[in-house]
């Protein structure tokens, strides 16, 4: 190999790079085999999207050539910014005389041969109706914001072709989806981690990232690529959230609709929290998540109002720390009858969320069927009163409820962890 890049030419040698089967390491080699899914589980720097985008390639440019091909990230921007036109992106990892040309207005990705490739949002299930593909490339599907339902969408139109197949290329995060996927009888499960890629990494990376996040939970996801299923130190446990499960709900004495609202309304606010939960005896049974982001006060407050209706509620609970009277005025606004009680926090997240998550321990508190954004949310809140960096919007609403149900009267259980 030495003295082929000694006598080849400029030309040659710019070319040289696209030869994926030099460069790639053995991690990121196709698997052999009957599957359908290929999931790729990666730490942040490890090659995966560089992985897919040579996966699609391959597909593309073969003697017998796949097509169409679905693209789906987490949204369209970050399909588009990452895996399309992304360093390790598609565009990038062809030679220019079979590069693909990225046709924006159609969000579809075009091949000299004919080939495409078409963009897809994984927030927006619906746009799955309709199209079929032969292959699929589906990109941290661990963020991915609906991902159960996007996910079911696109096993129905993945029906072309003698051998239909997809690749998930994500770092890993204990979602349901994933962990059912990584135990699919039909799925190929393929480990890498941040330092399979490390002569491509800038030399000071690894020494930076293992020095700050080595031995944490935070390290093992991000740099591992290891599945954690709870936090140290978590309030909430998936343990005992599954083993109070219900399929059905029992008759209850009393039902409320919790709302957390976001300080701002609109696209980049953040999410309004609209849990509804219930009570029979001594414990409580949350009944729907109905949180919903990027709406008017008017929006997320006729949310709301529909599942106070739809579930026989009682009350609607509202936070008012952020909106004051303004937030029981928005409701009087749709619906007058609808009584609202405001509730306001003066003690930090974690304090409050406390005696809850003590409910919880104690199995006095059942989820019907898998409320799983709701779920990750309660196994990701950390002391600093984040979830994953995010706001628990879904599991303020839930503690508001879950408090007006069980602890109104002041009494606070006694934790047993």
């Amino acid at each position: 190999m030495i003295h082929a890049v000694e006598t080849a030419s400029a030309e040659e040698i710019e070319l040289f790079k696209y030869y994926w089967g030099i460069w790639q390491n053995v991690l990121q080699e196709v698997p052999q085999g009957n599957w359908m899914t290929w999931l790729l589980i990666g730490g942040r720097g490890s090659g995966k999207t560089r992985a897919g985008a040579e996966w699609v390639r391959g597909l593309a440019c073969s003697e017998r050539p796949i097509s169409p091909i679905a693209l789906v990230g987490e949204t369209m921007s970050e399909a588009r910014a990452v895996m399309v036109e992304g360093p390790s992106g598609l565009l990038e990892v062809h030679p220019p005389q079979n590069r693909p040309r990225f046709d924006a207005a159609r969000s579809m990705v075009i091949w000299p041969n004919g080939v495409k490739g078409l963009l897809l949002p994984a927030n927006d299930p619906d746009r799955f109706r309709g199209p079929q593909f032969a292959a699929a490339w589906c990109d941290e599907l661990a963020k991915w914001p609906k991902a159960e339902a996007t996910w079911d969408m696109l096993q129905f139109g993945l029906r072309l072709g003698p051998m239909p197949r997809q690749l998930v290329t994500t770092t890993p995060k204990a979602t349901r989806l994933l962990k059912k996927l990584m135990v699919a009888q039909r799925t190929v499960v393929t480990r890498m981690p941040t330092t399979a890629n490390a002569e491509n990494l800038a030399p000071n990376f690894l020494a930076a990232i293992e020095e700050l996040y080595g031995r944490t939970a935070l390290g093992r996801q991000e740099i591992e690529g290891e599945m954690i299923e709870d936090i140290p130190g978590a309030l909430w446990s998936r343990v005992d959230i599954d083993t109070a499960r219900l399929e059905t709900a029992p008759e209850l004495e009393r039902i409320v609709v919790a709302v957390d609202p976001p300080v701002t309304g609109g696209p980049k606010s953040d999410a309004c929290g609209i849990v509804v939960a219930g009570r029979s005896g001594t414990r409580a049974v949350v009944l729907a998540d109905r949180t919903i982001k990027g709406v008017t006060p008017m929006g997320w407050a006729r949310v709301a109002i529909k599942a106070f209706h739809e579930f026989g509620a009682d009350a609607v609970i509202a936070e008012v720390n952020q909106g004051g009277d303004l937030v029981r005025e928005i409701f009087n606004q749709i619906d007058a009858l609808v009584p609202v009680k405001a509730v306001r926090a003066n003690r930090g997240k974690w304090v409050r969320a406390e005696p809850v998550a003590a409910l919880y321990a104690q199995g006095r508190v059942h989820h019907v069927g898998m409320l799983a954004e709701l779920e990750d949310e309660l196994c990701a809140f950390g002391p600093d009163g984040l979830a994953e960096g995010h706001s628990p919007d879904r599991l303020d609403a839930l503690v508001w409820a879950l408090s007006e149900l069980l602890l109104r009267d002041g009494a606070v259980p006694r934790v047993r962890w």
